[in-house]
């Protein structure tokens, strides 16, 4: 019955045989991925800590930049990247909080 004529085994058995091996192979996977990801969960340098007390919020016109020439290198580089274009063709006028 598994055995075809010539003494091979049967193609359909084959077939099945694969399918069944690529499933348990796949829930196998699934089973390990969960696993450790419960251990990687239970790490303590894992856990997410309370979030430290937000600062006050200065008015608008207080704001201070402290390193503002990297600040308007980074705004440039952004913008220029986005718009396609080299970074000496932008001028920046001004820069203020929304």
């Amino acid at each position: 019955m598994l055995l075809a004529a010539s003494g091979e085994l049967a193609t359909w058995f084959v077939v099945v045989m694969g399918l069944i091996i690529v499933f348990v192979g796949l829930i196998a996977i699934i089973l390990i991925i969960s696993i450790v990801s419960k251990v990687i969960n239970l790490l303590p340098e894992n856990k997410v800590e309370a979030k430290p007390a937000a600062a006050p919020v200065a008015a608008a016109g207080d704001t201070v930049i402290p390193n503002r020439g990297e600040f308007v290198a980074a705004v440039s580089a952004v913008i220029a990247e986005e718009l396609g274009t080299d970074i000496t063709k932008i001028r920046i006028e001004s820069i203020r909080k929304l």
